[in-house]
Formats: C-alpha cells, sequence, structure tokens
C-alpha cells in the first residue's frame, strides 16, 4: 500500500502524487434540475462554474434507484447487492429494516484512503445503518458529522420515524441550524483543519430531499407530531437547490482560499434521479424506476490543471467508478476483493477511453441492463422492453420485436449478473 506523503508534495510532472478528494453527493437531485444541465428555473452559478471549469458528464449514472443502495455501492466500489443493500434501509422499527446496515467486513473508500494516510470525514446523510456498529466511524472515517436516517427535518433533525438523528461520530447531539448549511460549515472546517496533508472528504447533502423546506421555513416535525409545510412545495425545492449551490460554493471558495484547489479532485453527483416535483430534463420516469430518468444522474468533476476545463464527457460511467479511481489516483492498494467499477482517469484526463462495458441494475422485481447503445428492461408488468438510446434518449420506442438476437442475448447476461452478484452476497441479521 502506498506510503503516506503530504498533500503538497509533487511528482515529476509538477502535479500533486496524490490529490485530495471531496466527493459531493446530492440527494434526489435530477438530471434536468441544474442550469449547467439546461434548466433555466433556477440559479446554480457554482455548480455551473464547476462544470465551466472540470467535465460535465452526460451519461453518468448512480448504481441504484434509491438511496440507501447507491451509498452502498459508492462506499464499496461493488455492486450493492453484495452487500445485502438492496433496497432503501427504513427508518421505522415496524419496517423491520432497522437493524440491517453496512456490515463490519464490508471495505470502504474511507478504509482504503486511511490506511494509505489519508485524513477521511463524512459530513452528511449516512444512510447506511441505525444502530452504532454501522457508523462511519466503524467503517473508515475518522470523522462524522450529520444523521443516519434516509431524511430528517432541516431545521429539528427529526426522522421521518421521530427518531431524534443528529451524530458526532457515534454521539447524538442537539445542534441548531439549516442542515444544508451545517453540513457545509462541518465540511468547511474539515477542509480548514486538513489543509496540510492528503485527505478525502464526503459531503453528502440531504437537499433537494423531502420535507421540502427551504432555509427561511418552519420545522415540520417537532416531536411531538408533524406541522404542516408550505404550499409552493415547488419555491421550496427551487430554494433547496439554491442553497444546495451555494454549499457548493462555499467549498471550491474554501479550496482556493487555502491554496489546495489544484491539488482536489472535486466530484459532484447525485444519489439517483429526481421525484415527481424535480427535473429529468428530457429522461423518462425517476427515483425508484429503471428508466433513464431513475438512475442517469448529473455528474462533474474538478480538478484544475489536471481535468481539461469546459469538456462534456460521454463515457458511460456509473457511481461504483468513484472508489476505484480514487485508489488509483491515491497509489492506495486495492482490497483483497474484485471492484465492480473502473478507474474513470482516461476519461477524466481525456488520455484515453474506457473499455467497453455492461452496466446492471436491479430495484425489487425489475432489472435493467445497458450495452452500449442498447438498454434492456426487464419488469414483471411490462415483460422485456428494448431501447437503442443514441436515437431514443427519452426510451419511448420499444424495438425488442426487431433485435431478438439482442434481446436474448443481453436477458442471458442480465440473468448471469443477478446469479453472480447474489451467489456471495453479505447476509443481513435477523431482527
Amino acid at each position: 500500500m502506498a506510503g503516506r506523503m503530504c498533500a503538497n508534495e509533487t511528482g515529476a510532472d509538477g502535479t500533486a502524487s496524490r490529490p485530495n478528494f471531496v466527493i459531493i453527493l446530492a440527494d434526489d437531485l435530477g438530471y434536468g434540475d441544474l442550469g449547467c444541465f439546461g434548466n433555466s428555473q433556477v440559479a446554480t452559478p457554482h455548480i455551473d462554474r464547476l462544470a465551466e471549469e472540470g467535465a460535465l458528464f452526460t451519461d453518468f449514472h448512480s448504481s441504484g434507484a434509491v438511496c440507501s443502495p447507491t451509498r452502498a455501492g459508492l462506499l464499496t466500489g461493488r455492486y450493492q447487492q453484495r452487500a445485502g443493500i438492496p433496497g432503501v434501509i427504513a427508518a421505522d422499527p415496524r419496517r423491520g429494516l432497522r437493524h440491517q446496515g453496512l456490515q463490519p467486513h464490508e471495505v470502504t473508500f474511507a478504509d482504503v484512503l486511511r490506511a494509505a494516510g489519508y485524513a477521511t470525514a463524512i459530513c452528511g446523510k449516512w444512510h447506511l445503518g441505525y444502530e452504532k456498529r454501522y457508523n462511519p466511524v466503524r467503517h473508515g472515517f475518522d470523522s462524522f458529522r450529520g444523521y443516519v436516517s434516509g431524511n430528517v427535518d432541516y431545521f429539528s433533525h427529526i426522522d421521518q420515524a421521530g427518531f431524534a438523528d443528529w451524530w458526532h461520530d457515534e454521539t447524538l447531539v442537539a445542534e441548531e441550524g439549516y442542515t444544508t448549511r451545517l453540513i457545509t460549515q462541518h465540511a468547511v472546517r474539515f477542509l480548514e483543519a486538513n489543509a496540510h496533508r492528503p485527505f478525502c472528504l464526503y459531503v453528502a447533502h440531504e437537499a433537494v430531499h423531502s420535507p421540502y423546506q427551504g432555509p427561511n421555513d418552519w420545522p415540520v416535525r417537532d416531536g411531538s407530531g408533524h406541522r404542516a409545510e408550505r404550499r409552493d412545495r415547488v419555491q421550496a425545492y427551487r430554494e433547496m437547490t439554491e442553497e444546495l449551490d451555494r454549499g457548493v460554493g462555499s467549498l471550491v471558495a474554501t479550496l482556493a482560499r487555502l491554496g489546495i484547489a489544484e491539488q482536489t479532485l472535486v466530484f459532484f453527483f447525485s444519489d439517483n434521479g429526481a421525484v415527481q416535483i424535480g427535473s429529468n430534463g428530457v429522461l423518462r420516469g425517476g427515483k425508484g424506476t429503471l428508466w433513464e430518468g431513475g438512475h442517469r444522474i448529473p455528474a462533474i468533476a474538478r480538478w484544475p490543471g489536471r481535468i481539461p476545463a469546459g469538456r462534456r464527457c460521454a463515457a458511460q460511467s456509473i457511481s461504483l467508478d468513484l472508489m476505484p479511481t480514487m485508489l488509483a489516483l491515491a497509489g492506495a492498494a486495492a482490497p483483497d476483493r474484485p471492484l465492480d467499477g473502473v478507474d474513470l482517469s482516461p476519461v477524466l484526463f481525456g488520455t484515453g477511453s474506457l473499455r467497453a462495458r455492461d452496466l446492471f441494475w436491479e430495484h425489487g422485481e425489475a432489472r435493467a441492463m445497458r450495452r452500449s447503445r442498447w438498454k434492456l428492461i426487464a419488469q414483471e408488468a411490462a415483460g422485456v422492453q428494448l431501447f437503442d438510446l443514441d436515437a431514443d434518449l427519452c426510451e419511448q420506442s420499444d424495438v425488442a420485436q426487431q433485435h431478438q438476437a439482442v434481446v436474448a442475448e443481453m436477458m442471458e447476461q442480465l440473468r448471469g449478473w443477478h446469479r453472480e452478484v447474489w451467489a456471495g452476497a453479505t447476509v443481513q441479521p435477523a431482527p
């Protein structure tokens, strides 16, 4: 495993040998929710500038269509089914899932980078287990400031099951403030405290997930019940998006102020597509579906001096790719288990392309597969459908009958993938 060095140590080409990483994950932000992805109804100047100064991905996907699965895949670099987390880990004890989580033997990017000398932290949403044995500090993170549930009231920090949910490492704390701003504040403090050494900061925002509360609104969960949310939810959603944008701007400005922007890879993306109140652009479907709108997400990478500015990257890529990319750039040894993602460095730096590969999704009884231009969806109600995304990104014209050989081959691969990821999958503990 690579030895430890200072963040400002440089290689033979004059660039940082081991970059810092700032991974920013939005929640339920759709493909059409940002200005740089074509939305003229919202002001996102800081994220738009991130795209102007880096690479905007037009064919980037989350590995899941809902929150917990994508996060399990992101943290481990492996399809989340392998970790036994195919769906949302619900907060309500009556759902019978509250005891489940990311098990201790799973290896995260934080585990590997910390062993390689990186300072590691998560600020924001975890959603990979409620019990202390699943806490982020048990999974490679030096520090955790945020919440473990799927969402909390942005002011009272009470989750959807009525539990107080705001943590400093493994301690439940009371901290006043609007969630988006608190996440940003703690992230900035981490940057300031660790600017002298290599670090990996995972900023997992709650925005723009419900409840729909702008920064000037009020608590809707106060511990004694639920109060009414605003009626103009569309405006609240816009305010939440713009506050998210300001948070991103604060992080980028902090990197510049500390003089480490040129040593830091910033990667911004969403955990899945938007719900109905948001925008997935021209894409069909949204969160919780395997149409493109459920998993094709906005993604931007910025590293001044390394990633050419203003690039539009059409490489077929997925959130599973973040872990192998970070490990490769850090010179850190990969864990002793195969990763499902690949190193994105060639397309980040414009030095090459990615090898052809298939991508797979599963949500409930629905499964999907991507092979180059072809997108296959198998659902119990609709049967098997095939779409040519080069000609039909909106997934309106099923061409399965015209390409039966393609369907047969892809279905065989999809079944094989399903058997393989579940064959050795982690078994979650019984209640």
